[in-house]
């Protein structure tokens, strides 16, 4: 269905974010379970997470895995509109953090796919987001080899994917909704391809963010709490490939930005017809000029 809707000139952009094995089990020295949840790489081999639970952590405390060797140690707190996350100092080599992790799966898939790569897009490349940029799940090497023939072009930009891009949205006004800040990177050369695009179509709501940001900040790497909603000029995407979303999320406000009300008819038609929500659900392709 795909094929039938790109032309020769467009070109596709898709996020090649990989998911961490950033979900890890440790324990303190006291004997007590802690989940650590990895959300970004700072400097000097520090991280910002999540510590569950982490009311009673202290500052340079550390932490062990199953067999007693010390992992990772607690250097400060931060506090976030969504909430407070922890800076720890990594204290293995990043290969084996990784060893002891697991996929941090949503909360609603309650059992993890049999394979792990089923998370995984097929352009995953640095691991760096709490979670897969979910529509990119739908393209398959045989899918983008296809189309790339028929003279549909492929770029990949990055945007780092956080736990707070799925943040419902709690405040009665959208004006008063704080929007959470992402690490983007849009290399020259794409910028560049997407000015001489016939048509732009990014993959997902992050692969959108990035390339906006990219547009609206005037700079091609960086962080960017952009909050695209009703109202919001657009700069390069002419169409956006994404998975259907929860109600009350920044997911859903951009997407009637991007195609106004149109989205409750196409959403009415989803669950009349009993399509798969959220990330390995169906997805639907979206045409802002229409």
């Amino acid at each position: 269905r795909l094929g039938d809707e790109l032309q020769p000139g467009d070109l596709v952009v898709v996020n090649n974010t990989k998911v961490l094995p950033a979900r890890i089990f440790l324990q303190r020295a006291t004997g007590g379970k802690v989940e650590l949840l990895l959300l970004e790489p700072l400097s000097d081999g520090q991280w910002e997470c999540l510590l569950r639970p982490g009311g009673k952590l202290r500052q340079e405390e550390q932490l062990f895995s199953a067999d007693g060797n010390p992992v990772a140690t607690v250097v400060g707190r931060r506090e976030s509109p969504s909430a407070a996350t922890f800076i720890v100092s990594v204290d293995v080599p990043e290969a084996l953090l990784f060893e002891l992790g697991e996929l941090p799966l949503p909360p609603y898939i309650t059992e993890p796919p049999s394979d792990p790569n089923r998370y995984q897009t097929v352009f995953a490349d640095r691991p760096a987001s709490a979670a897969a940029p979910t529509a990119g799940l739908h393209l398959t090497k045989e899918l983008i080899e296809n189309l790339t023939r028929s003279g549909v072009r492929f770029v990949e930009v990055e945007l780092i994917v956080g736990i707070d891009t799925f943040r419902p949205v709690e405040a009665e006004l959208l004006d008063d909704h704080v929007m959470h800040s992402e690490s983007y990177r849009v290399d020259q050369k794409v910028f560049d391809e997407v000015a001489e695009a016939r048509r732009v179509i990014a993959v997902g709501t992050t692969s959108t963010r990035a390339l906006e940001s990219a547009a609206t900040r005037n700079q091609l790497s960086g962080r960017t709490d952009l909050f695209i909603r009703p109202g919001y000029d657009w700069k390069i995407v002419d169409l956006v490939m994404t998975n259907f979303h929860q109600p009350r999320t920044t997911l859903l406000v951009m997407i009637e930005s991007f195609i106004g009300t149109r989205w409750r008819r196409l959403y009415d038609e989803a669950i009349a017809e009993r399509y798969r929500m959220l990330s390995f659900g169906d997805a639907m392709l979206l045409n802002r000029h229409l």
